[in-house]
C-alpha cells in the first residue's frame, strides 16, 4: 500500500483535496504547471504579460495519480493570452506561457 502525502496550505487546509474543476471554453482556458515536490505549499502567482488581467494565485499541492503523487499548480480559468508566473511575494518572473481558449495548457516549472 502506498501512502499519498498532501500538504495543506495554511489559508485553506482543504486545498488540493480532490479533483479540480476546469471552467474552459470560448476564450477561456486553463493552465496546469508541473512543480517539484520541494515547492509543496508555495503560492504561485500569475499575471498577464500585458498587465490587462487581474493577478491570481494558487498553492502547489500534491494530487494522487494512479500509484504516485503529482505536484502541480492549477489555474482553472484564464482568459486566453500570455502570462508570467512567479513565486508569490518574490515577484521575479520564472515562467511565461501562452494560454489558448478552450484548452488546457501544460507547462513545467523551471528547476
Amino acid at each position: 500500500m502506498t501512502a499519498t502525502v498532501v500538504r495543506p496550505h495554511p489559508e485553506n487546509p482543504h486545498a488540493g483535496q480532490g479533483p479540480v474543476v476546469l471552467d474552459i471554453g470560448g476564450d477561456v482556458g486553463a493552465l496546469v504547471v508541473a512543480m517539484p515536490e520541494t515547492m509543496a505549499g508555495v503560492e504561485i502567482e500569475i499575471r498577464s504579460v500585458d498587465g490587462q488581467t487581474h493577478c491570481s494565485h494558487v498553492a502547489v499541492v500534491g494530487r494522487a495519480v494512479r500509484d504516485h503523487t503529482v505536484w502541480s499548480a492549477v489555474f482553472p480559468e484564464l482568459s486566453e493570452g500570455r502570462y508570467e508566473l512567479y513565486q508569490r511575494l518574490d515577484g521575479r518572473s520564472r515562467l511565461v506561457v501562452e494560454v489558448s481558449g478552450g484548452e488546457v495548457t501544460q507547462a513545467s516549472w523551471p528547476r
